[in-house]
């Protein structure tokens, strides 16, 4: 299908309905709505039944002190072993839990037997080296086996770990070692990034000694993964492979009580404190793991799933480590880029592996676009049976070229709506069940009360925006900002009583199908009139000459507000004359005048966190003629250079 004909397909609004023999075998019915609704805490409760208990749950919920939530009372278990030992248990040891391709081409496959023994290997270490229950661990490594391992070992002996993305810079991993006064980093010499090692362990040594004497750091904790030579403090630092190598692969779990702490989760772009967000262990692994099996079908004895996120990020934790493993899936697991070492790399390693589950960011189904459709023609895709959607709304037209050139114009997509808050699915179509809407994520997950509101908490009708609330407490949700309760109330509770804000806004199409909008703060306030990022994004990205855009809000003297675009082109409309003009009048056509960017700046990339979002306000200082703040969540800091100093020289070329 050509580029022109997407676009038109993508402005049609057409409804796409699922399958008939993927629903006909779907592993939930349209019925789950009505069961759900009939009596949400009975519908969790029989989810959480999936899991292995070590003492049963009394009652499902407690909400007694809101927001303060408690699920699952009374009951006890084991996260790791519920990931882990029963399947072995249950005889599937021989099944793979991991397919690890690394970005040099090295392999490793992991059985479930082979993964109980890594982790329980990494437990009884932790253990040696002094980690109690309750301790926390900072986990700062590459997309290797050893990072879920380690991630799964911290769980087992019950203590919290907080991940740290390999990308983020000493600075960022200090201030969160701080903040969760962590005993222990697990990192590594190094990981590999478009074709030659990165360095992660240098970061760390920085980060210690920038705490001085107030570092809580007792070990360092690596695993070699390049060979490169690093600096050693051998009052602290250990080798993995002699630690974890030689330790025992016996280790009995303990129960931990449903409420015990798992993980703290650090959001990323925030200025000033980190915001460690505490997740904790039956209810988070309930819905991670029920929405896992629900929203991607899976069939344990014949999928082959594949997240493409970093588990620095909450959708690497919930959906890699813990949602897939408690639901026993074969997943893969990829160290690298999707570039590296050729632009069909993803392509090739679905082909050689048959996934049939795929999952990753709009962001980079936009970059598949740009680099054009004969990449992915080059391989067969035939075994993808369910895409998926994660990190922001994917606009319409990303949403059609995904399904007709990645999923051969008939394979589901689950567009998921959800946050590091919310630890697991909260908005989604079901596969086997949902006629889905291009750009829409339809409704709420069956259990999940989510309402689009006005500015008095009310209720909007059908046709109408406003801002995204949870109405009910849900299983997965974060518990409080670790240290801190009363941010805890004030940044989520505090708007409306009685419920969540999840601070994006959201509109309602006229059968109450819900669009998500955007960040509130990314709603651009132009001559009065409120404009959503999103929908001027997705405005221009229809555009045939267009691959990514991005806008955001500049101050201006006349409006208030002006919009200002940031756009990567296609390939094939890199000789279009003033395109800039074509693309102004574009969004004019599309949404109306008032939309009407005040200026477009063609840029080679735009800048992401490794979970694919854009950072917008990045944007918004060079909008403004202000100095890039921190840069430090990127996935690739150097883009901001890329940016300004494309801008730069297109100013002189005018001049």
């Amino acid at each position: 299908m050509s580029d022109q004909a997407i676009s038109n397909l993508a402005r049609e609004e057409r409804t796409f309905e699922p399958p008939a023999d993927l629903a006909a075998q779907a592993n939930v019915k349209a019925d789950i709505y009505a069961e759900a609704d009939a009596d949400r805490q009975a519908f969790w409760g029989k989810a959480a039944e999936r899991l292995a208990w070590g003492e049963p749950f009394t009652e499902v919920l407690d909400w007694s002190n809101p927001p303060f939530a408690k699920w699952f009372v009374g009951g006890k278990l084991n996260v790791a072993y519920n990931c882990v030992d029963r399947h072995v248990e249950n005889g599937l040891g021989d099944k793979v839990a991991l397919h690890f391709v690394g970005e040099p081409g090295d392999t490793r496959t992991i059985t479930y037997s082979q993964l109980k023994d890594e982790v329980s290997q990494a437990a009884n270490a932790i253990t040696e080296l002094g980690i109690e229950t309750g301790d926390r661990v900072a986990i700062y490594l590459p997309m290797i086996p050893e990072a879920v391992i380690a991630m799964l070992a911290c769980a087992r002996v019950g203590a919290p770990h907080t991940v740290v993305f390999g990308g983020f810079s000493s600075d960022a991993l200090a201030s969160r070692v701080e903040d969760c006064e962590a005993k222990l980093i697990i990192t590594s010499d190094g990981g590999y990034r478009r074709g030659k090692p990165s360095a992660l362990k240098p970061a760390v040594d920085e980060a210690i000694a920038k705490l001085g004497d107030a570092s809580p750091v007792e070990n360092v904790l690596v695993v070699k993964r390049t060979g490169e030579d690093v600096a050693w403090n051998s009052d602290i630092d250990v080798w993995w492979d002699e630690v974890v190598g030689e330790s025992s692969t016996d280790h009995t779990p303990e129960m931990f009580d449903s409420e015990h702490p798992l993980y703290v989760m650090y959001t990323s772009g925030t200025t000033g404190k980190p915001k460690g967000i505490l997740h904790t262990s039956a209810g988070y692994l309930t819905q991670a793991a029920y929405t896992f099996w629900a929203t991607f079908d899976h069939k344990p004895d014949t999928d082959v799933y594949w997240c493409t996120a970093d588990v620095g990020w909450v959708t690497g934790h919930s959906y890699i480590v813990y949602g897939p493993t408690a639901e026993g899936a074969t997943q893969v697991l990829y160290e690298g880029t999707p570039d590296t070492p050729h632009k069909g790399r993803w392509w090739e390693i679905i082909a050689e592996y048959g996934v049939t589950l795929f999952y990753t960011a709009p962001t980079a189904i936009r970059t598949c676009m740009k680099w054009g459709e004969q990449i992915p023609a080059e391989h067969d895709l035939s075994s993808l049976r369910v895409l998926g959607s994660v990190g922001e709304s994917i606009n319409p037209e990303a949403y059609v070229w995904y399904r007709e050139n990645i999923g051969g114009g008939q394979t589901p997509i689950v567009d998921t709506w959800w946050q590091t808050e919310t630890g697991a699915h909260m908005i989604t179509p079901l596969p086997g069940v949902t006629s889905a809407k291009p750009g829409s994520a339809m409704t709420a997950f069956p259990g999940i009360g989510a309402e689009v509101v006005d500015d008095a908490g009310k209720p909007v009708g059908n046709g109408e925006g406003g801002y995204l609330v949870i109405t009910e407490p849900w299983p997965s949700m974060l518990r409080t900002i670790w240290g801190d309760d009363e941010r805890f109330k004030e940044t989520y509770w505090s708007r409306w009583e009685g419920m969540y804000f999840a601070g994006d806004g959201a509109k309602k199409d006229d059968t109450g199908a819900i669009w998500l909008l955007g960040r509130v703060d990314d709603v651009m306030n132009v001559s009065g009139h409120r404009l959503s990022t999103t929908e001027i994004e997705s405005a221009l990205v229809s555009h045939p000459s267009v691959a990514e855009a991005a806008v955001v809000g500049a101050a201006d003297d006349t409006t208030g507000q002006a919009v200002v675009a940031f756009v990567i082109l296609r390939e094939s409309a890199k000789d279009v004359e003033d395109v800039s003009a074509d693309l102004r009048n574009h969004v004019a056509k599309e949404i109306g005048p008032i939309a009407k960017p005040r200026q477009i700046m063609v840029v080679p990339e735009l800048p992401k966190t490794r979970s694919g979002k854009i950072m917008r306000r990045l944007l918004r200082d060079v909008a403004e003629n202000r100095e890039v703040g921190d840069a430090t969540t990127l996935a690739d800091s150097s883009v901001m250079d890329l940016i300004t100093d494309g801008l730069k020289d297109a100013t002189s070329d005018e001049d």
